[in-house]
């Protein structure tokens, strides 16, 4: 259950929504090793038949999938950016976002930027803060 508290958090209702809807996806800080979060969730929404683009600019393709380095670079709009950086690089990635038309960022557990988070909503998107895609998907039972 969300956080009323937590204006970064939507509630499961729009949480639900998101993940239904969402089916175009960036992962910003895609790693090409097996044992990284960025990595397994990329394969997890992959296999649940979400379009997954990797966004890094020091790889050129992960998961058999062609990474670029930024999302201007997308050859597509995507639905989410799902963002695996540290919090620091957060508001440059919001920046990226909106110029983008993405609706959705959502950032990552540990992934911590009030500030750019409330410019990326007052843009007019959806933020997810602090929060890990593939557990929320897990928890809302396959929405």
């Amino acid at each position: 259950m969300a956080d009323r508290n937590d204006p970064f958090v939507p509630d499961d209702d729009r949480l639900r929504e998101i993940l239904r809807d969402g089916k175009r996806v960036a992962v910003v800080g895609i790693s090409d090793k097996p044992d990284r979060a960025s990595h397994g969730i990329a394969r997890f929404l992959i296999g649940q038949g979400y379009e997954v683009y990797g966004v890094n600019p020091t790889l050129k393709e992960v998961l058999g999938r062609p990474v670029v380095p930024g999302l201007a670079d997308l050859p597509v709009t995507v639905d989410i950016v799902n963002v695996f950086r540290r919090s620091e690089a957060v508001p440059a990635v919001v920046d990226e976002t909106i110029t983008h038309g993405a609706r959705v960022l959502w950032l990552q557990e540990g992934v911590i930027h009030a500030e750019a988070a409330g410019k990326a909503r007052d843009a007019g998107l959806a933020v997810v803060m602090d929060r890990c895609i593939y557990k929320e998907w897990l928890r809302l039972g396959n929405p």
